[in-house]
């Protein structure tokens, strides 16, 4: 798609391309999902472990993580009483990546946080 396309407001695309379009970066739009996102760049993560990344209560977390689970940016998968979240389709770092670069800021890349009590952090990895 030409820029001159998104610039004078006469979009090629027809309308439901755009509006899953427009649904995808409204999703990720949102500052809390766009870290939990980049959270995930490395590796899959229970929700207790992405809200001491984040640094916000589990429930507000896993408010977003629905909503990034009904848009099909990521997946989860039952381990006991936890469920590992991962990303289903890492070409969404691209458009993060490419944001950043945009920006003028650089992605963020999430470490793991000393507050988790996830049995994979317990553990070590």
């Amino acid at each position: 798609m030409q820029l001159s396309a998104i610039s004078d407001g006469k979009s090629r695309l027809p309308g439901t391309e755009m509006s899953a379009q427009t649904r995808l970066l409204k999703t990720l739009a949102h500052p809390a999902r766009l870290a939990l996102v980049a959270a995930l760049r490395t590796d899959e993560a229970c929700a207790c472990h992405l809200a001491a990344v984040l640094r916000r209560p589990r429930p507000y977390v896993s408010q977003q993580l629905a909503i990034l689970r009904r848009a099909g940016l990521i997946s989860g998968r039952r381990e006991g009483t936890f469920i590992y979240y991962r990303l289903r389709d890492y070409a969404v770092l691209g458009m993060l990546d490419l944001a950043g670069r945009l920006s003028g800021t650089s992605p963020a890349h999430a470490r793991p946080p000393r507050a988790c009590r996830c049995p994979r952090c317990r553990r070590g990895r």
